[in-house]
């Protein structure tokens, strides 16, 4: 088999491998050990490992498509120093973008990095580049998109291949011409080799685990009968080079419609390592959420959603959120309002996903030298990071909350708080009130058709108690302050009845500590941000402290053996 500029793939995977081992010598990047069960497959709409259990994708989006062909921040950090921290901030995976001219022009795919940023008029890169990564800047493009993935397989990172676009540059337009199949610059047959020629090079490199055939298809030219043509087209070239990687495909209408698969699914000679890959950003509805009632707005987005691509979990297939992001300088309202109905929909689904973006700022965007990202895990300056309350925000979803093998307990329910990321906890059973903390730490309810929520392993139920006052535990479940449901469009509202008849809903004060107040924001209202009483219950079967923890305060234990002796008397009176 010949690659395009005429070198055998043998000698492609040598000169990777020589690239591995003069740049990462201690990586053992092709051993078993280092890579922890790769390759992936799908067991109905899970993502699991050759050991059966599952792998959830918790990734973030690594930028090296743009005009200059090269990762980003590599003239600001050393590129094992920028993979590091990508383990360090909890992400398991990266999204590798790349665009097609790179595996498939020589001229291209042969220019040294130095000469790509001195093509561009970037003589500062350069100089940060020099003194950053050395020995990456007289590579070939080519061989410093390698250099990248020997550097994240280096530290036990994942891979997915992003096909992003074809000719380099900013992405996404309906008229940029790297839309549609057919386009002027996304030739199919082109395509095919690329993708071809890429699943090839990185055949038997485990920690690359899936190529994302390309990213939102779009334009005026888009058309469902090409989708499923050139599609499954590409689908089978990639399987037959490279049968070790997950196949992820994106639907229509930059990545937001997959509705025609109800009707045709796709048809493929292999099974058992199909994604679909989808995205979702809060601009993708305008300013809906700002101009709307959030409640309302996302209800009715989580709905199109759902019929628009997550019907796919139903139907047995993993859902890839590929993208989704946030202004982290925390000012942008329609995306603070966004996030939150996002991560409770993320968090119920337990999907996997790949924020955007890693990147504080780029070489060149929109021929603009060193143009700020916003949506920047890393700050400008790719020294600290951005947002870190954002980090701590996203961390409960870095882990799965459920599927095959994880098993640690029994099947409960946690309650997430999606304008925090933390959970609803206990520090004792009834001297101190609940509140939130990480979710790695979540007390274990059960929910019952009676619409009470329950500690696993004890009875003690969640009641409210006065408006403005902590949420308590007690005994006696069957009065209205001890039935919670979940209300509003949102579905994220959880409502219970005071005794006196007024309604309330779950909170949370300054203190973090869970209260109830007055329902807020249900309908019509545009200025109001009900994020505070935003709740969603999980299923999951994580380890839950209440069904192993013993009590380790002598109040507790007393309390606990004391309701138990009680609700018996109770039940038998």
């Amino acid at each position: 088999m010949k690659t395009m500029k005429g070198f055998s793939f043998w000698q492609h995977a040598l000169s990777f491998t020589f690239l591995v081992f003069l740049f990462f010598p201690s990586l053992g990047i092709f051993s078993q050990k280092a890579v922890m069960g790769q390759p992936l497959y799908t067991n109905s709409r899970w993502i699991v490992n050759g050991s059966g259990q599952r792998v959830k994708l918790a990734c973030v989006n690594w930028v090296t498509h743009l005009e200059v062909v090269v990762a980003e921040g590599l003239s600001k950090q050393p590129v094992d120093v920028i993979s590091r921290s990508i383990v360090d901030m909890g992400f398991n995976c990266v999204r590798l973008t790349w665009p097609l001219f790179l595996f498939t022009n020589d001229t291209l795919a042969s220019l040294s990095v130095r000469q790509s940023f001195q093509k561009l008029g970037l003589t500062e890169s350069i100089a940060g580049f020099q003194a950053n990564n050395p020995s990456i800047i007289d590579l070939s493009l080519i061989n410093a998109y390698q250099a990248v993935v020997a550097s994240l397989a280096s530290n036990n990172v994942m891979i997915i291949l992003d096909n992003h676009i074809s000719k380099p540059g900013w992405c996404c337009s309906n008229f940029d011409g790297n839309g549609f199949f057919g386009d002027r610059y996304f030739n199919p047959d082109l395509w095919i080799k690329g993708l071809t020629e890429v699943a090839a090079m990185f055949c038997g490199i485990n920690n690359v685990v899936g190529i994302s055939l390309r990213n939102e298809l779009r334009g005026p030219k888009q058309n469902v009968d090409d989708w499923y043509r050139y599609m499954q087209k590409g689908a089978e070239a990639v399987h037959a080079a490279n049968p070790d990687v997950l196949i992820i495909l994106s639907g229509l209408n930059y990545d937001k419609d997959f509705s025609f698969l109800l009707q045709k699914p796709v048809n493929l000679t292999f099974s058992g390592k199909l994604v679909y890959e989808v995205h979702w950003y809060g601009f993708s509805d305008g300013k809906a959420w700002e101009t709307g009632n959030p409640n309302e707005v996302c209800g009715r987005l989580v709905n199109d959603m759902m019929r628009k691509s997550g019907f796919l979990l139903d139907q047995g297939y993993p859902l890839f959120v590929s993208e989704f992001g946030v202004d982290l300088r925390g000012t942008n309202v329609n995306d603070n309002r966004f996030l939150n109905c996002f991560l409770g929909w993320a968090a119920e689904l337990d999907l996997d996903w790949a924020l955007w973006t890693l990147v504080g700022s780029y070489y060149l965007r929109e021929w603009v030298a060193g143009k700020d990202e916003s949506y920047g895990i890393y700050n400008w300056n790719w020294c600290e990071t951005r947002n870190s309350s954002f980090i701590q925000r996203i961390s409960a979803l870095q882990s799965p909350f459920r599927g095959p093998g994880v098993s640690e307990s029994r099947p409960h329910k946690i309650i997430f708080h999606p304008a925090t990321g933390l959970c609803v906890q206990r520090k004792s059973l009834l001297l101190k009130p609940l509140e939130l903390g990480p979710c790695s730490e979540a007390e274990a309810w059960g929910y019952s058709p009676q619409k009470t929520l329950t500690i696993k392993g004890t009875y003690y139920c969640l009641q409210a108690d006065a408006l403005g006052q902590p949420a308590k535990l007690g005994i006696i479940c069957t009065d209205k302050s001890s039935k919670w449901e979940a209300i509003s469009d949102s579905k994220m509202h959880l409502s219970s009845k005071l005794c006196d008849g007024s309604e309330v809903c779950l909170d949370v004060d300054s203190n973090n500590v869970v209260v109830t107040n007055n329902c807020k924001c249900l309908s019509g209202d545009s200025s109001c941000d009900p994020g505070s009483q935003w709740f969603k219950l999980v299923d999951s079967s994580r380890h839950g402290t209440s069904s192993t923890k013993s009590f380790s305060r002598m109040d507790d234990s007393i309390l606990f053996n004391l309701a138990k002796t009680l609700a018996e008397s109770l039940r038998s009176w």
